[in-house]
């Protein structure tokens, strides 16, 4: 134990802090074939079933794994996807990334800003915190936006023009802007397409496409405000950032790969996702946990955000 450690810090070991520092490949494989096989059931559960409970169902599902597909990027901005460093940032693009749209090499020093300057005026993600606690109406109005497509549609013409490097400020793209930064994101969605066609279901590929307008926007809200929104203390270590304690529905529908173990996360950057149920499990049987912005349920984060008087 290092008595120089912040509190939280001396609750675990050197021993401890090495076991979660330990990088199993396997396990990010397994979390990157979940997210493919949820996507692949949803896709089945529509081809076997086609109506609109079915339709429903798997737009939320689809949703929630785009998130995933968006964490594991995360994870591997931060390098701990795999220890291999080539397969690390090719498999965190080629298989999380560009389907969803996204790119993990400008991602990488946008997100590490983050981490270094959280609750700063240089945080890159301020901003996503900053408005609340809002009214409910105005809860209300922004998940209306989001699960009619305004917020993805939004989102996909900001993309785009990041993509073609007619952004400017935080979101411009620093390097590779233009037709060619487009190339991920067509290949791997033409790839999955091609599939669902060969599979005799090319219409499917419509559920990924509503998805990422509807879903993909609530689900990535929903996840900004509970890591970063109405927290007690920005100038701590164990008040500046938020770990919701999810259920079985929550972890399937909001927080996929352990996402919602955000201060433990924050804590140690360099855990990989599946080691972080256990380090909160330490921290918490240990007492480091008490005076730190935990919150049961995400139905609890939303009440608070949208707990402002009219």
């Amino acid at each position: 134990m290092d008595r120089s450690a912040p509190a939280w810090g001396q609750a675990l070991s050197r021993d401890d802090i090495s076991t979660l520092l330990e990088m199993h490949d396997w396990k990010s494989w397994r979390s990157i074939a979940v997210n493919w096989g949820l996507v692949a059931a949803s896709f089945a559960l529509v081809a076997c079933w086609p109506n609109p409970l079915t339709v429903v169902v798997a737009i939320f599902v689809i949703g929630a794994r785009q998130l995933g597909f968006a964490v594991l990027m995360h994870e591997a901005a931060h390098r701990t996807l795999f220890s291999n460093r080539w397969l690390n940032d090719w498999a965190g693009n080629w298989l999380c990334a560009y389907p969803v749209w996204g790119d993990l090499h400008p991602y990488r020093p946008y997100h590490l800003q983050h981490h270094a300057k959280t609750w700063t005026a240089d945080d890159p993600d301020l901003a996503l915190a900053n408005p609340f606690p809002i009214t409910r109406a105005s809860l209300r109005r922004k998940v209306w936006r989001d699960l009619s497509g305004k917020t993805g549609w939004k989102r996909f013409r900001a993309t785009l023009k990041r993509d073609l490097g007619r952004s400017r400020g935080r979101v411009r793209r620093n390097f590779d802007a233009g037709l060619e930064a487009l190339h991920g994101v067509l290949i791997t969605n033409a790839v999955l397409l091609g599939i669902l066609t060969a599979s005799g279901h090319p219409l499917l590929y419509l559920l990924w496409i509503v998805a990422w307008l509807t879903s993909y926007s609530l689900v990535m809200r929903i996840r900004s405000i509970a890591e970063h929104a109405m927290i007690p203390d920005p100038g701590s270590d164990l008040g500046n950032t938020r770990t919701t304690v999810a259920r079985w529905w929550e972890r399937l529908l909001i927080a996929p790969n352990y996402v919602n173990y955000h201060l433990e996360h924050h804590l140690l950057m360099t855990v990989p996702h599946y080691n972080l149920p256990r380090m909160h499990r330490l921290l918490r049987d240990r007492g480091a946990l008490g005076d730190a912005c935990v919150t049961r349920g995400y139905p609890g984060v939303l009440a608070l955000a949208a707990s402002r008087a009219a």
